[in-house]
């Protein structure tokens, strides 16, 4: 039952983060394409990353074309969805309480009904009484 908790732990950390199995399939792709980039380029890790992933992206598919089927291989090329957080701010100088008007909410729409079971006849359960 442990492993089997920590084991959805896991996909669920992964579905956070935007991960998905054909990811962590096209693992070995990511590392064949970075040793090319090594040995061809001289890129080391960090280069490489920035090449696929980060702000050279768009300079390195224009001069590379030739690569762009083993770009599409490359695992994490799906777009990623970013949450948005909605901040409510408040203002002291808009704040504008008043007292709601009563008079027009007469309706009842509850009543009370006295039991008739000998528990609450016999003042086991009687609220207390002034002397």
């Amino acid at each position: 039952m442990k492993g089997f908790s920590i084991i959805l732990s896991f996909v669920f950390l992964f579905q956070s983060i935007g991960l998905k199995m054909n990811d962590l399939v096209q693992i070995d792709e990511f590392i064949e394409h970075a040793q090319f980039h090594n040995e061809q380029y001289g890129d080391n890790f960090f280069v490489f990353v920035s090449k696929h992933y980060g702000e050279l992206k768009a300079d390195h598919n224009k001069e590379h074309q030739e690569e762009k089927s083993d770009h599409e291989q490359l695992p994490f090329q799906h777009n990623m969805y970013v949450s948005s957080i909605a901040i409510l701010s408040w203002s002291p100088n808009k704040l504008d309480l008043s007292a709601p008007d009563y008079s027009d909410y007469k309706l009842h729409n509850f009543f009370y009904q006295e039991s008739s079971s000998s528990l609450y006849t016999e003042g086991l359960f009687q609220p207390p009484r002034f002397i």
